[in-house]
């Protein structure tokens, strides 16, 4: 039954050959012709219009039905099939031969709980709701990655898996994707991010470790409230607050090698509603981050323990809860996929629009595939500096140079279908190494 297989792989490929069917050779090739068809004024404009219609209507975590709606009317157009829901709103679709290898595209479709202040004719409709991370640009350039791999889908050497994720915000729609198992047998995945602060037409990433892994923790520290004028007869958890905030950045300052970055952030602090009164109790609450899983529950263990120890110095109980559905794991980069990376992007920007970067403290749920599939997260510039400038994410004042949407949706078709070539050069049997089909 292999040695069939492989006698029908050979004559279907050289059948190609005679009836004009392209089989890439190269990745070169495939990247220059993907981004000339990317740059066309007809895919251009058509992930524009969509990238508009989404930012216009944002919606959050798991409440994506809109953009998913819109996701799957674009993907029936094109014939390319799909299943739906995948972790409630999310959508994997499916372009190729329907066999192995298997090779995942990712964009999150999720939102912000932010009102929107840029005044623009496609400003967000929804109250309190905004784009202001680009998800709506990755899923447009995920959709016209999509429209030129299925233009090509006779050459691809494989399937490429289009995953378009609910809940990258915190929620864990990565988990829930990588939890329905449909993502099992993929041997790798690529994600991208715009970035304000890289010019356009350049891209940056590292191999290893490239964002931080990230957590939550709230505590409550309790005491006994009174007068302001008689401190003596009360137990002030606000002291004891305080003090524990100070001794939580010792952890960093006084525990951490300086050479293994760590942050800790106490950003939320409530307690008391009069100016007079000692509160019976304070909330306090943030974030702490760090580049390695190791280190990561270290830290964790240490929060705990000085939170609960210093309110005890100051005569107060405390409670911790660390926010386990919202960690994020170190988003670390595939070596053998960072080569691939370079030499694509190499191939399609030029070699020196391909940069090296330094690890950010910013966190992905990327990582989360990355734990279990050789996974490549890399960024994508938009600066222009002709155009003004482009806030960072996560301000109300967030927009997108829609001008990056042709190099993103070129580089993303060019990894995935140059990738699949290679796999398959590497290992010719590789489809009796998987199921038939995902």
């Amino acid at each position: 039954m292999v040695f069939l297989r492989l006698i029908l792989a050979f004559l279907i490929y050289n059948l190609s050959v005679f009836c004009s069917v392209p089989i890439y050779s190269d990745s070169s090739k495939i990247s220059k012709e993907f981004l000339d068809i990317a740059k066309s004024p007809e895919i251009f404009d058509w992930m524009v219009s969509i990238r508009r219609k989404i930012h216009e209507n944002p919606e959050l975590g798991y409440e994506e039905f809109e953009t998913s709606k819109l996701i799957r009317a674009e993907l029936d157009k094109m014939g390319i099939k799909y299943r739906y829901p995948v972790a409630v709103t999310g959508i994997v679709g499916y372009i190729g031969s329907g066999e192995a290898p298997f090779v995942a595209l990712r964009a999150d479709m999720d939102a912000l709980p932010m009102q929107e202040l840029v005044e623009w004719e496609h400003k967000s409709k929804t109250r309190g709701k905004m784009h202001a991370c680009g998800h709506d640009g990755h899923v447009a350039m995920l959709l016209g990655a999509a429209r030129i791999l299925q233009e090509h889908r006779q050459s691809l050497m494989g399937t490429i898996v289009l995953v378009f994720q609910p809940a990258e915000e915190g929620g864990g729609g990565a988990s829930k994707i990588l939890d329905s198992g449909i993502l099992e047998n993929v041997k790798g995945i690529f994600g991208l991010h715009v970035s304000s602060d890289l010019p356009i037409g350049k891209v940056s990433s590292r191999s290893g470790p490239l964002l931080a892994a990230n957590g939550f923790f709230e505590a409550v520290i309790s005491g006994k409230g009174g007068h302001a004028a008689i401190p003596h007869h009360s137990i002030d958890p606000i002291l004891a607050a305080s003090n524990i905030i100070v001794s939580l950045q010792h952890l960093v300052s006084r525990e951490a090698d300086p050479l293994d970055s760590q942050v800790v952030t106490v950003a939320k602090f409530q307690g008391g509603s009069a100016f007079n009164v000692i509160p019976d109790s304070v909330v306090i609450g943030g974030s702490f981050r760090t580049f390695s899983k190791e280190t990561f529950a270290h830290l964790k263990q240490r929060i705990e323990e000085v939170i609960i120890g210093q309110a005890a110095v100051q005569r107060c109980n405390a409670t911790v809860n660390f926010l386990e559905k919202d960690f994020c794991p170190p988003t670390v980069n595939d070596e053998a996929l960072h080569k691939h990376f370079q030499n694509v992007a190499g191939d399609l920007l030029g070699i020196s629009n391909v940069e090296d970067m330094k690890p950010l403290m910013g966190s992905e749920d990327f990582s989360v595939y990355q734990e279990a599939i050789p996974g490549y997260y890399y960024i994508l510039g938009m600066k222009n500096e002709t155009k003004g400038k482009f806030p960072s994410p996560h301000s109300p004042y967030f927009e997108i140079n829609e001008d990056a949407f042709p190099f993103g949706a070129a580089l993303q078709a060019s990894l995935t279908a140059s990738y699949l070539l290679e796999i398959q050069s590497e290992n010719p049997q590789v489809k009796d190494d998987y199921h038939e089909e995902l």
